[in-house]
């Protein structure tokens, strides 16, 4: 039998001999040395030397007779910028031009206010080279803690392009012509914790191409739309409120591997959440999507998602939609209901002249889709069809899923099921109940 000491000698040498081959390169197989960010932020000189970078500095804005003069006070190595308690009024855009970048106010009562009304941002957050050099690229940049206001005739209250790791916290975003905050080719790494963004002529947030993004704990309102992701992937959506839009709250597109979980979405006058232009791989969990004028969740052009565990209350035109172009879905574990609150009571109106006042619900609606799982859901109290597919539809399975009190808006003895002539499908073991006889008492 060998000894402990010996054993010990051999593994110390064993771990020795493995750190030796495993290199920074080999630590990072599958990225090129172009993708990783770079160690430092070098200043270039005109003798083409490399010199140590200067340290980063605050600089007090109050110093500085203009918000643009304390940004270009900065080294090119960047520092912090801090914008003290006050009302600042631009005309032009404030441009930040440097990385490893902190602008950082005193709360709402650091004010912004854009007063342009050509269309132009409020800050705008790009390298110097960003127009002429698609390679161009700011690293580390945040922008926290103030309020940036706009008006009709004003763009982006906050836009970024080109900047990596970017961080937009704890900012209330308002009124601004066009979207709150736009970031455009951030691909890496961009964060919006913790902000308002409301009343703006566009989307609260829309980010244009990127990954490994994180939206959360926000607050969406009453802007024309919440959220836009588009031309992006590995987007984790999550502990959000998306409230009162005038059009729709969540729209992603060409988008892949996300999660969109645990939000609070209502009161949109369009759709909830909308999945279009190839999205694929897309998990839709544990939101609660509640009155809504029109939709809930279109896959309108969406593949291999997963709808499960959300609540879906006072959806008026359909609760989950499948269109044509979109398939291989699974749905499962959801609650698709209306305001009931037991005893035959129910808090919204059978019958009024606003819409948002009205006691509805809504099921799923699949359209020329195929391969899709309806399983394991709740439908109750609800004015539609449980699930409703149409003829070209195929390879449907809707199994174990509980119906009751359905079909508020239908003819009497309405199966609550119809997939028409759907082929290779399955209908069953579904236990469904008693269609509502209309005369549930309303308590509001």
């Amino acid at each position: 039998m060998k000894s402990s000491r010996t054993l010990l000698w051999k593994s110390g040498f064993v771990l020795f001999i493995a750190t030796m081959f495993l290199t920074p390169s080999n630590l990072m197989a599958g990225k090129t040395q172009d993708d990783q960010p770079p160690p430092v932020s070098p200043v270039p000189t005109p003798g083409g030397k490399i010199e140590s970078s200067p340290a980063a500095v605050v600089v007090n804005a109050a110093d500085h007779p203009s918000l643009q003069a304390a940004v270009d006070a900065l080294p090119v190595s960047g520092g912090v910028v801090r914008i003290p308690p006050g009302i600042y009024d631009l005309q032009e855009p404030v441009v930040i031009r440097t990385g490893d970048t902190r602008i950082e106010g005193a709360g709402t009562a650091t004010w912004i206010r854009n007063l342009n009304e050509s269309g132009e941002p409020a800050l705008f957050i790009r390298p110097e080279e960003a127009a002429t050099d698609r390679r161009a690229r700011l690293w580390r940049v945040e922008v926290c803690g103030l309020r940036v206001t706009g008006n009709r005739k004003s763009g982006v209250g906050i836009q970024a392009t080109a900047v990596q790791e970017i961080i937009v916290r704890n900012a209330t975003v308002d009124r601004h012509g066009s979207h709150g905050v736009l970031m455009n080719r951030c691909e890496e790494n961009a964060r919006v914790i913790g902000c308002n963004f409301t009343y703006n002529n566009g989307y609260g947030l829309r980010m244009e191409g990127g990954h490994d993004m994180i939206v959360s704990a926000n607050q969406f309102e009453e802007n024309i739309h919440g959220i836009s992701v588009t031309d992006a992937f590995n987007l984790t959506f999550s502990g959000n409120n998306v409230d009162d839009h005038l059009q729709n709250g969540v729209v992603i597109e060409n988008t892949y591997g996300s999660v969109v979980s645990g939000n609070m979405i209502e009161e949109c006058e369009g759709t909830a959440i909308i999945l279009d232009r190839e999205c694929y791989g897309i998990t839709l969990s544990s939101n609660v999507i509640a009155h809504h004028l029109q939709g809930g969740i279109d896959l309108q052009n969406a593949w291999g998602c997963t709808v499960t565990g959300n609540n879906f209350v006072l959806v008026h035109e359909f609760s989950v939609r499948v269109g044509s172009k979109a398939g291989r879905h699974t749905i499962t574990g959801n609650q698709f209901t209306n305001s009931y609150t037991g005893d035959g009571k129910v808090r919204r109106k059978l019958e009024h002249q606003n819409p948002l006042q009205l006691d509805v619900g809504s099921g799923i609606v699949l359209e020329k889709t195929e391969d899709i799982v309806v399983n394991g859901n709740q439908f109750s109290g609800i004015s539609t069809h449980a699930v409703k597919a149409d003829d070209s539809c195929k390879r449907l399975l809707i199994t174990n899923n509980l119906i009751t009190d359905h079909g508020q808006r239908l003819p009497p003895e309405t199966d609550p099921i119809h997939i028409g002539a759907a082929t290779e499908s399955i209908v069953g073991t579904n236990l469904i109940g008693p269609q509502t006889s209309r005369k549930i008492e309303s308590t509001k």
